[in-house]
């Protein structure tokens, strides 16, 4: 499986979705590092399927930030770190 990447950034392709979450977590990731993706998810207006599912491309990519899926408890918990 091969991963398209943007040139200009470096970075692999994400969807509208991806980017979202991405943007969403760069900008809270100094202020806290545990994120809900059901509060994720009401923050940006999607379910938390949508974000648990889009954040495995986080996950799996060279970003920033740093994204590990951590517990599940009333929701999955991913650990964040710039």
């Amino acid at each position: 499986m091969s991963t398209t990447v943007d040139t200009a950034t470096q970075t692999p392709t994400l969807s509208e979705k991806q980017q979202r979450i991405l943007h969403y977590l760069q900008q809270h990731a100094d202020e806290q590092t545990y994120f809900k993706s059901r509060l994720i998810a009401d923050e940006l207006d999607m379910s938390a399927k949508e974000v648990g599912t889009n954040m495995k491309a986080l996950e799996q990519g060279e970003f920033d930030i740093s994204v590990e899926k951590w517990g599940y408890s009333s929701s999955t918990t991913w650990m964040v770190t710039a």
